[in-house]
């Protein structure tokens, strides 16, 4: 298993308004307090030091870095539920794979559901699975690593949805604990990044659009 320590460097602000933050998360931080006394560390609680009233408007995974926006205040925070809900905030994400992908680019529309005994694994379920939907773009193939840079658009944001999808089509992320199987120990952390974000300022209608290097 890899064990993954929280980063105590400062948090990296790419954007500050009078209504929202826009930050750069790293791997192995979680975005809100989970359970138990070792896991208050967060995202959230670390930017509320300097923003008290900054409230989560999303979440990224512990293993995933990247960009993610924080609400300053309730109204705020209602607005950016209702953009994310009607699938207003376009986000892109950068990732290595296990395998040479053979298309350059595609779609990956299977349904999901928690995988309820096994928490918090997710599983496609052709039954009962809500719609998943991701498309991907090929970046670069590596023969020498026998990996695959890819970008990945979610449609829908299900849990864990990029992970799943991407493991279902055989090519797993570099890095990934859950859903690699050998090709978790290919990276020291989870290679899939955040890489841009993008939307309609709710309050000023400005366009909004910020990008952010992967590290790996």
């Amino acid at each position: 298993m890899i064990a993954y320590l929280p980063p105590q460097d400062p948090l990296q602000l790419i954007h500050v308004d009078a209504d929202l933050l826009v930050v750069d998360k790293p791997s192995g931080l979680l975005s809100v307090p989970g359970r138990g006394e070792d896991k208050q560390d967060c995202l959230i609680s670390r930017i509320q030091q300097q923003f008290p009233e900054a409230l989560t408007a999303h979440r990224l995974d512990m293993s995933t870095s990247g960009l993610l926006l924080v609400a300053r205040g309730e109204a705020m925070q209602r607005e950016l539920f209702r953009l994310f809900r009607e699938r207003a905030v376009s986000k892109r994400y950068l990732a290595t794979v296990d395998g040479l992908m053979a298309q350059d680019a595609g779609e990956i529309d299977l349904p999901m559901i928690c995988d309820w005994p096994n928490r918090p694994r997710q599983i496609v379920d052709h039954q009962i699975g809500k719609p998943s939907l991701t498309r991907y773009r090929v970046i670069e193939r590596q023969s020498a690593t026998n990996t695959t840079r890819v970008e990945l658009e979610p449609i829908t944001g299900r849990s864990h949805q990029l992970r799943v999808h991407l493991a279902s089509l055989g090519h797993p992320i570099l890095g990934d604990e859950l859903y690699a199987g050998a090709a978790a120990d290919r990276a020291p952390r989870l290679l899939l990044h955040a890489a841009e974000i993008g939307f309609i300022h709710p309050f000023n209608g400005a366009a909004m659009l910020f990008r952010s290097k992967a590290p790996f």
